[in-house]
């Protein structure tokens, strides 16, 4: 089957599911094949990773190490592995030899912003993602931007993607970490609704877009993993 087709399809079948059956289904669907979910282990990441824990423990977890990320992001990443006993969780970086060859002394995202998130996420993530036919993001349609109009389930490339939280705001994570008392990213606290790498994620107000932090005063907006070019 067309994987345009296939999901339209599955969008079909899940238009009035919440995330937990679109997720469980995802995980399940021969057609998709072996599905992984990628994570930032940012600050609203652990929806789906509690929920994935709750499914199946063991399913592939793919984490981007930019090597340019928060401490915090990187020991909250070992904590929550550990807490919620996830048994897969890879954690994918640059090559040592591209980081030399690109970027050896960390400044490419000063110039050239997309080069810098091509380098370090989504040449990776490529690589990582080859032996799966699916894989799971936490984007939201809230996010605005060019996720304003996110479908569940959607064709990128080769590959299916699921985006089993698209219908939900800061309401319904918040109450769903709330219930399950989960452990919340420590910069939260500090102001940062959303976390990318250190020299690109600054605060967000109250009033602001939570990403409005994230390229701030630069008209980028997504890093590039979820282009198809």
């Amino acid at each position: 089957m067309p994987l345009k087709e296939l999901a339209d399809r599955r969008n079909l079948i899940h238009r009035r599911s919440d995330a937990q059956p679109v997720l469980a289904h995802a995980l399940s669907d021969p057609l998709i094949g072996k599905t992984a979910l990628v994570s930032s282990f940012g600050a609203e990441s652990i929806v789906l990773l509690h929920m994935i824990s709750l499914i199946d423990n063991s399913t592939p977890i793919i984490f981007l190490n930019t090597e340019m990320l928060f401490e915090q992001t990187l020991r909250y990443q070992r904590e929550v592995t550990d807490y919620l006993n996830l048994k897969d969780v890879r954690v994918v970086s640059p090559t040592r030899e591209s980081l030399i060859l690109h970027d050896v002394d960390n400044l490419l995202h000063q110039a050239f912003l997309n080069k810098c998130c091509d380098l370090r996420k989504t040449r990776p993530l490529e690589i990582a993602l080859q032996e799966f036919g699916g894989w799971i993001t936490g984007r939201k349609r809230y996010q605005n931007g060019q996720r304003a109009h996110l479908p569940l389930f959607e064709k990128q490339g080769g590959k299916i993607k699921i985006n089993p939280l698209a219908s939900w705001d800061t309401t319904s994570v918040n109450d769903y970490i709330t219930i399950n008392n989960l452990p919340r990213h420590p910069l939260v606290a500090q102001g940062f609704p959303s976390i990318g790498c250190r020299s690109c994620t600054t605060k967000a107000k109250e009033h602001e877009n939570p990403r409005a932090g994230r390229w701030r005063g630069k008209p980028k907006t997504e890093c590039g993993i979820h282009f198809d070019d």
